[in-house]
């Protein structure tokens, strides 16, 4: 399972084929059961995660205690609270399994000593920021410029594989909206 990791490596750095199991010990497999939380409100956020296998969302429960998702990560992708695991701070988010998930775990103090150990790895992970980071600014974009079904179709059009994963009331919380208006839009014809 820890080939899916390098393999994702080596499509942004050169890895040297001798590193692969030196890299590989730094993590941790975990499986965690669908609905099951790997990261709980207000506890200290210890890993950065790699999904193997599944589905991961991130959301937090709004003053009204409704839970609002704001992200997810499905096979290769990467998922934590940057700010809370960058400095050791509790988190104000819950980071669940929407459905059965293995993933590869590092904690801070492991993934600053394999970025240093393998230079490359830097490189590797500003890329990863790079990329969440734009992502979570066109979702910005989206949630101000697209009326609620432009955003369902925009995100049906490019996510397919997650409007098929997700249950509907987790996605109609990402897009903002309730699952009973999801519903209206996906069941209307579209223009």
């Amino acid at each position: 399972m820890e080939k899916n990791l390098i393999n994702h490596l080596k499509k942004y750095v050169a890895i040297d084929p001798n590193s692969e199991l030196d890299i590989a010990n730094f993590f941790q497999t975990k499986h965690f059961a669908k609905k099951e939380n790997l990261l709980e409100f207000d506890t200290t956020c210890k890993y950065h995660f790699f999904v193997l296998q599944g589905c991961l969302r991130m959301f937090f429960i709004n003053d009204k205690g409704v839970e609002q998702t704001i992200q997810f990560a499905i096979e290769n992708w990467w998922l934590t609270d940057y700010f809370a695991f960058e400095y050791g701070k509790k988190t104000e988010f819950i980071i669940q399994a929407v459905e059965p998930t293995t993933v590869l775990q590092i904690d801070n103090q492991s993934q600053e000593k394999l970025i240093h150990t393998f230079p490359a790895l830097e490189r590797y992970f500003r890329l990863i920021f790079q990329r969440a980071y734009s992502a979570s600014q066109l979702r910005t974009k989206y949630l101000y410029g697209f009326s609620r079904e432009q955003f369902y179709h925009h995100f049906n059009d490019n996510f397919p594989a997650f409007t098929q994963r997700i249950p509907q009331h987790v996605l109609a919380s990402f897009l903002n909206m309730t699952p009973e208006y999801l519903s209206e839009i996906k069941n209307k014809s579209r223009p």
